[in-house]
């Protein structure tokens, strides 16, 4: 290489480290998307620490699996909400929101995915779905509550695992209401907008096609985002809510991305209630 052209090297170099970068990208993706250790993988804090009556539960999955889960019933609930988390921690960085929703009347079942927290096994999108589906079951034999009392809510990762669970329950399965809260388009469009110089909408092995899945639901869908969101752009959250079939709503909210629901919290808690009951038809509390 010796006899190159000094420029012609330096292209050889960029193109080396250019490829040596696709290649680490590819190889690494699934590390990029789950963080189970974020945060560590043991509960910090339970439900009874914040004055909130609970149950362990064990969810089993269709492939055998174990799932950690908590059932946190409300005193006087219109409803559930089944709690799909984001992409890292577990289910014991979630009880602001699990205290929000008792707020709101609303019980609450949160599972950790595969690999998360307690829960056996290891990550995957194949397996996210099965074990939103475990949380379904349990919530339905039992729990012993109807497809209408039940809500579907899903943060960030946890918006396309929602919206997967949402189009395959049709019907009179329909549940009551889909909350997506900073959901993104798909990990390919997502990939694509946060590495532009990296060829990912091609390498990206997932596909969590948020949008595609919300297209199909039947449910009232209620989108969440904030403008200030510092990972998922806001404009994810709207292509979400334009994919939606109506009836639906779109609630924008301020603060970042792990932290909005806290920083707009009266906004936030009105609006949902606001859309439950209007456009849900649940029960007022």
């Amino acid at each position: 290489m010796s006899d190159l052209h000094p420029l012609f090297r330096l292209l050889l170099w960029l193109l080396l480290v250019y490829a040596m970068l696709v290649m680490v990208a590819c190889a690494f993706q699934g590390r990029l998307l789950y963080l189970p250790h974020v945060g560590g993988r043991e509960h910090l804090a339970t439900p009874q620490q914040r004055g909130l009556a609970y149950a362990p539960v064990t969810l089993g999955t269709e492939g055998g699996l174990r799932l950690d889960a908590w059932w946190v019933p409300a005193r006087s609930s219109r409803g559930a909400l089944l709690f799909l988390h984001g992409n890292a921690g577990n289910i014991s960085h979630r009880l602001d929101s699990i205290e929000q929703f008792h707020r709101l009347g609303l019980s609450v079942l949160i599972l950790d995915y595969r690999g998360y927290g307690r829960s056996e096994g290891s990550p995957s999108e194949a397996g996210t779905a099965h074990d939103a589906r475990a949380g379904w079951r349990w919530l339905r034999e039992t729990a012993g509550l109807s497809p209408g009392e039940i809500v579907l809510f899903g943060r960030s990762l946890g918006a396309a695992v929602a919206a997967n669970l949402a189009r395959e329950l049709r019907g009179e399965a329909r549940p009551a209401a889909l909350i997506l809260e900073s959901p993104f388009r798909s990990v390919p469009d997502l990939a694509q907008r946060l590495y532009p110089i990296l060829p990912a909408r091609w390498l990206s092995r997932f596909d969590y096609d948020t949008a595609a899945y919300v297209a199909q639901s039947e449910a009232p869908v209620l989108v969440i985002h904030s403008r200030e969101d510092d990972i998922i752009p806001f404009a994810e959250g709207e292509a979400v809510h334009a994919a939606a079939p109506a009836p639906k709503r779109m609630l924008v909210i301020g603060g970042s991305h792990n932290t909005g629901f806290l920083e707009s919290e009266g906004v936030y808690l009105a609006g949902i209630e606001a859309f439950l009951v209007e456009v849900a038809g649940l029960p007022a509390p």
